[in-house]
C-alpha cells in the first residue's frame, strides 16, 4: 500500500532531521503537529542535497547530484519517488503548491558549491544566499500560511531576510571548516586570514538587521507556526551573541557552539515568553 510506503519516507525524513541537526530538530517539536511532517520533509530534501556537495569527497558529486536533480525532478512530476527523502519532498511540494522556481533556485546554489570557491562581489553573495537559504524559508512559508497566498506574500519579505541571517550566521560560524575542509569562502572581497574584529562587526551588524526584519513577520505568522520559528530564531540570535563575543582569531580556529544547557534554558525562555504573550 501506497500509505505504508509513504510514512516509511516520513519517518526517513524525521530521522534525517534529527541525525543531522538536534537544534533544527528541537524546534521544529515546537511545531504544531499538523505541519511539523511537511517541515522535517523539506529539511530532509535540503539535507541530502547539501551532503551531496559538502561530504561526499571519495564520490563523484557532480554525478550524484545530477542523480540526485533528476530523481528529483521525476518525483515532482510523478508525485513518488523510490527514493524515502524526496517521496516526503514531493508529497509536501505538491500539497503546498510549493513553486518550481524556489527548488530551482534552491539546486543552483547547491550546485555552485561543487565548482565555485569564492564570492568576489555583493550581488554573487546575495544569490547564493537567496538559493541556499531565502527559498528555503518561503518553502516552509508554504507549509505555514497553509496556501493562503495573501498571507504568503505578505509574510515573504521577514522570510527571506530570517532566512538569510540563519545562513549568515552559519558562514560566519563555519569559517573553519569552509575555509580548511572546502575551500570555500563566502563572505565576498573577505581574505580570512586577515579578517579583523572591524570586519567581523559589519558582518554581525548586518545579520542583525536581518534578524530585526525576520523577527517582525515571525510576530505575524500563523499560531501553528510560530512558537518552533521563535524558537529557531533564539537559537540563532544567541549563537550570533557568542560569535560576536569572541575574537576574529578565535572563529578562524574553532567552531562556536551553544552548549547543551544554555539550549534548554533558551527553551524554557522560549516557552515562558510565548506562553505569556510576549511574542
Amino acid at each position: 500500500m501506497k500509505s505504508i510506503f509513504d510514512k516509511v519516507s516520513f519517518d526517513c525524513s524525521k530521522n534525517v532531521t534529527r541525525s543531522y541537526s538536534t537544534s533544527f530538530s528541537s524546534a521544529v517539536t515546537m511545531l504544531s503537529p499538523r505541519i511539523r511532517q511537511d517541515i522535517y520533509n523539506i529539511y530532509g530534501f535540503v539535507r541530502f542535497a547539501d551532503e551531496i556537495v559538502d561530504t561526499f569527497h571519495d564520490y563523484n558529486k557532480e554525478e550524484l547530484f545530477d542523480l540526485f536533480e533528476k530523481d528529483l525532478n521525476n518525483a515532482l512530476r510523478d508525485k513518488i519517488s523510490l527514493n524515502p527523502v524526496l517521496n516526503s519532498f514531493q508529497h509536501t511540494a505538491n500539497q503546498y503548491n510549493i513553486p518550481k522556481e524556489l527548488i530551482d533556485a534552491f539546486m543552483k546554489s547547491m550546485k555552485q558549491d561543487l565548482v565555485k570557491k569564492e564570492y568576489s562581489s555583493l550581488a554573487e553573495y546575495n544569490q547564493y544566499i537567496y538559493g541556499s537559504a531565502d527559498v528555503v524559508g518561503l518553502m516552509c512559508l508554504k507549509v505555514f500560511v497553509n496556501n493562503d497566498d495573501a498571507r504568503y506574500e505578505e509574510l515573504k519579505g521577514p522570510a527571506m531576510r530570517l532566512g538569510s541571517a540563519f545562513q549568515k550566521i552559519n558562514f560566519l560560524r563555519d569559517i573553519k571548516a569552509d575555509t580548511e575542509e572546502l575551500g570555500r569562502s563566502y563572505f565576498p572581497s573577505l581574505n580570512l586570514n586577515e579578517i579583523t574584529d572591524d570586519i567581523k562587526q559589519h558582518i554581525v551588524e548586518e545579520i542583525e538587521a536581518d534578524l530585526v526584519e525576520g523577527y517582525k513577520g515571525i510576530l505575524m505568522l500563523p499560531v501553528e507556526a510560530k512558537f518552533g520559528v521563535y524558537t529557531a530564531y533564539a537559537y540563532y540570535k544567541k549563537l550570533l551573541k557568542k560569535l560576536k563575543a569572541t575574537p576574529s582569531p578565535e572563529i578562524k580556529t574553532k567552531r562556536i557552539r551553544v552548549p547543551n544547557y544554555q539550549k534548554f534554558g533558551l527553551l524554557a525562555q522560549c516557552y515562558l515568553n510565548y506562553r505569556f504573550n510576549f511574542i
